[in-house]
């Protein structure tokens, strides 16, 4: 069976220990979060994209967060939802298949991040330099600061899914409900040192430069508002960087618990459920907290709602 896996590149995912007896309910409570995850993000995108009172920096920014919460998702739903109701024995995924999975998996996560700090960057100009809002949040800018966060995401998790890929394998058990870059390299038998260091200090300055980031934004902007004794400025501070800071602690914290779990081992099963979390409470939240809590968005979709009950009465 060894022989015959290493030759066709063919690997076993271990997936979640779910019984028989339970393996349906738990299909059918991922899939609608799924479906949930989709349709609210999706119909976010359309909505900001055909609603010409949204076509401003601001929603055009944040169309970068559902976009990658639509691909969080979908790069390991399907899949799980697949092997949840297939024999733990019979879970099979080819080593291209897995590469795949792992590098969008990891672009994801850091996109999150990344997207999450130019957003602050925007609500920071926004509330503290408000005159000169339109003159320095131009599309150019919007579009290079997209471009951006993407391109980082895309460069430092080419290098690192890049640096597994250069290993050789002498296992074929991914110890995980999918594929992600430890699961690459913990295939090999070589030194993986430079694996081990290179994803670590990778991790911890992307969630340093974040925390970081959006604390001084923060404050910078907090500054502002005790400074200006402004009423008007102190409420759209309040309700802008509200549902914006609540977005980033729900990524933050989903993302954390998955990192803490991972040094012990005892509690691995506990991990993997806080891994498939980071794919859906964020994405699932998201719409509702920063789509919802955003005016302009809210009132569009209350009178989209009022319209459509309108025409089945």
């Amino acid at each position: 069976m060894d022989n015959l896996t290493f030759t066709n590149s063919i690997l076993l995912v271990e997936g979640l220990k779910v019984t028989p007896q339970s393996s349906q309910p738990v299909f059918i409570m991922f899939l609608l979060a799924y479906i949930f995850a989709m349709v609210s993000n999706i119909g976010l995108i359309f909505l900001i994209s055909t609603e010409k009172n949204l076509h401003d920096p601001m929603h055009f920014l944040f169309c970068n967060l559902p976009l990658n919460d639509i691909m969080g998702t979908t790069v390991i739903m399907p899949r799980l939802l697949q092997d949840i109701l297939t024999e733990a024995s019979e879970r099979y995924i080819s080593y291209a298949e897995c590469a795949i999975q792992a590098y969008f998996v990891h672009v994801f996560t850091a996109a999150c991040h990344y997207v999450l700090m130019i957003m602050a960057f925007d609500r920071y100009v926004a509330i503290c330099n408000p005159l000169r809002y339109t003159a320095i949040m131009t599309n150019k800018m919007v579009i290079g600061l997209s471009a951006l966060a993407w391109g980082l995401a895309i460069i430092f998790v080419t290098i690192m899914v890049g640096l597994s890929l250069r290993l050789s394998r002498c296992r074929y058990k991914i110890e995980n409900p999918f594929c992600d870059n430890a699961s690459l390299f913990k295939l090999s038998c070589e030194n993986v040192s430079v694996n081990n260091v290179f994803g670590l200090v990778y991790t911890v300055i992307v969630l340093s430069l974040s925390a970081l980031s959006i604390f001084v934004t923060y404050v910078k902007i907090a500054t502002v508002c005790v400074t200006s004794k402004n009423k008007a400025l102190n409420s759209k501070a309040i309700k802008t960087c509200s549902t914006h800071l609540a977005v980033y602690l729900i990524m933050f914290v989903t993302g954390a618990v998955f990192i803490f779990l991972h040094r012990f081992p005892e509690y691995s099963d506990n991990r993997k459920l806080a891994s498939i979390m980071f794919h859906i409470v964020p994405p699932g939240l998201n719409p509702l907290v920063y789509g919802l809590q955003t005016k302009e968005i809210r009132q569009k979709v209350v009178k989209l709602w009022c319209r459509k009950k309108s025409m089945i009465t």
